[in-house]
């Protein structure tokens, strides 16, 4: 009866209505990692809203230097492909028969790996953009050291990409022995 109403919670399945018994063993239930990759995207997000802002605020005291300051923009939006890339190496390698649990968290770890550090360099190309922008506004000077700091954020997501893809090899390689 307890694994019934596990079921039954699971499925969202009234309690007068039959459950059917599983058909497999939960062990080989797998995740599909491939959202997993796309959170590289809400830092591309992150960091193209908050260098918005701070580009449309310099914008409005400096406008001849908008199109200068739309490189933390640029750069954020390459976090996303970052994810993209991963996923798209990992929907290659995920088949219908034979993908064992090593190759699902190699997959998963590999698209939590990108994912995440994307993020996370999305927020930093993000905060360092806005107020790198506006500061650069002020004193032109300042250019050379925002685009340094927005290199090394950009950096961040490129090293989880690095990994993403050596962990996705380890899984897809696992597969074909």
């Amino acid at each position: 009866h307890g694994r019934d109403g596990l079921d039954r919670l699971l499925m969202c399945v009234p309690s007068h209505v039959p459950v059917p018994p599983r058909s497999r063993p939960r062990k080989n239930l797998n995740l599909n990692p491939l959202p997993i990759s796309s959170v590289a995207g809400f830092g591309a997000a992150y960091g193209t809203a908050k260098s918005g802002v701070g580009i449309a605020s310099m914008g409005v005291m400096r406008p001849e230097l908008v199109m200068k300051s739309i490189v933390p923009v640029v750069m954020a939006g390459v976090l996303g492909i970052y994810g993209l890339i991963v996923s798209v190496i990992i929907a290659t390698n995920i088949h219908p028969t034979g993908y064992t649990l090593f190759q699902g968290y190699a997959h998963l770890g590999s698209g939590l790996t990108t994912g995440l550090a994307g993020l996370a360099a999305g927020m930093a190309i993000g905060i360092i953009g806005d107020a790198g922008v506006r500061a650069n506004a002020q004193q032109p000077k300042l250019f050379t050291g925002m685009l340094l700091m927005l290199i090394f954020a950009e950096a961040l997501a490129l090293y989880g990409l690095i990994v993403g893809i050596i962990l996705s090899s380890a899984g897809s390689s696992a597969g074909s022995e």
